[in-house]
């Protein structure tokens, strides 16, 4: 046992301040999902109110130090579905699923509970316009499915 308590550095993030606690964090996808208007929403210029938004909302992330990592999808129209059925390939172009909101993009944020994962996903920009989900990352299935561990 440290007989000195963990050291906090100044301007220390929240994620700095639990993991100093020996808090236990969790990686959490953020989903977005957008509609078609948000999707042309990414045409729009620099100065666009919304992009403003989306920039204000990355920089947050990471001064929390809670951002792990995140990427766009193209449009949905840009994809393909793959399904092997009697060991033959069916390929079907376009999206999965017709719906009106479709999976636009992903944040991997790390942090100590789902509540947590909710506040960051409630201050999400793509939240006003369109979807986000919030789900665990399950890194043990992944590695039992890929190295059988």
């Amino acid at each position: 046992m440290d007989r000195f308590p963990p050291v906090i550095r100044l301007g220390a993030t929240e994620a700095d301040k639990s993991r100093a606690k020996g808090e236990k964090r969790m990686q959490f996808a953020l989903m977005i999902y957008h509609t078609p208007e948000e999707f042309d929403m990414r045409k729009n210029d620099y100065s666009d109110p919304h992009l403003g938004a989306w920039r204000a909302y990355y920089k947050a992330l990471v001064a929390a130090g809670v951002y792990v990592g995140a990427n766009a999808l193209e449009v949905p129209e840009t994809g393909t579905t793959l399904r092997v059925k009697e060991g033959k390939r069916r390929v079907q172009d376009g999206p999965y699923a017709d719906t009106k909101e479709q999976l636009a993009g992903f944040i991997i944020l790390e942090l100590p509970s789902v509540d947590a994962a909710l506040e960051w996903a409630a201050r999400c920009p793509g939240a006003s316009l369109g979807a986000v989900e919030v789900r665990p990352v399950a890194p043990e299935a992944m590695r039992r499915g890929f190295t059988g561990e």
